[in-house]
């Protein structure tokens, strides 16, 4: 029986992926790398520490890898934060999930203090039980410590016992590393086939056709059978 639904964020809950990686761009390029908008935003999902060794070769990681990051981050926090827009039905899905009786997390790549930010925009404070951010953990997904975490903070909850609802491939990946099942989304703009080759069990456009569905989805089923191949509910 599920127990819990951990949700990542970005781009997930809120639609913020294209301003992260434009974010991003602009960083890159004050350190005097010219890198693609689409090539950054294939990498949105990951936190820095995953991204940037994408990008830099070590001898630059050693040399300025932390000054840029945090550059990223102030100029993040400053210019973009105040653009990202929730998706619709964020709340009534959280909502719906709660009066089912299951617990509800948080599990994202971004920092604590961005964290508290997306509660307010996603008006999700009051339902939300925990919450775990790149301030928690060592290494930032695909690696499964934000997940891990996300359990141990539940307490009495199992792998089996849990989902995660997640938006790129490095949320799927994580997941399944942390013995997790994961439900992704469409509108962080990754492609279906992408999530579908990191193995989630099903997909749906948005957090509202996931609300819309509920009562069909993996979410509402007592015991769910893992299929063998994602399902695309349209």
């Amino acid at each position: 029986m599920v127990k819990a639904v951990i949700f990542d964020i970005d781009g997930t809950l809120v639609d913020s992926v294209d301003l992260h990686a434009a974010a991003w761009q602009q960083a890159f390029a004050k350190f005097g790398h010219q890198i693609p908008f689409e090539r950054i935003r294939q990498q949105i999902g990951k936190g820095g520490d995953q991204l940037i060794p994408v990008f830099l070769s070590r001898e630059e990681l050693d040399r300025f890898g932390r000054q840029l990051e945090e550059y990223r981050s102030d100029l993040f926090k400053r210019e973009y934060l105040p653009r990202v827009r929730l998706f619709p039905l964020v709340r009534e899905l959280f909502e719906r999930i709660r009066h089912d009786g299951k617990r509800v997390t948080l599990a994202s790549s971004a920092k604590k203090d961005e964290l508290a930010i997306y509660k307010r925009i996603a008006r999700i404070e009051d339902l939300v039980e925990t919450e775990t951010s790149a301030d928690d953990v060592e290494r930032s997904k695909p690696h499964p410590d934000v997940f891990q975490v996300a359990l141990e903070k539940l307490g009495d909850v199992e792998p089996a016992e849990a989902i995660v609802v997640g938006d790129t491939p490095y949320d799927v990946e994580a997941a399944a590393r942390a013995e997790l099942r994961t439900i992704a989304v469409l509108c962080g703009g990754f492609a279906e086939a992408d999530l579908s080759a990191t193995g989630c069990i099903a997909i749906y456009r948005d957090p509202a056709d996931l609300l819309a569905r509920y009562e069909e989805s993996l979410l509402a089923r007592d015991q769910p059978p893992p299929p063998e191949v994602p399902i695309l509910l349209t």
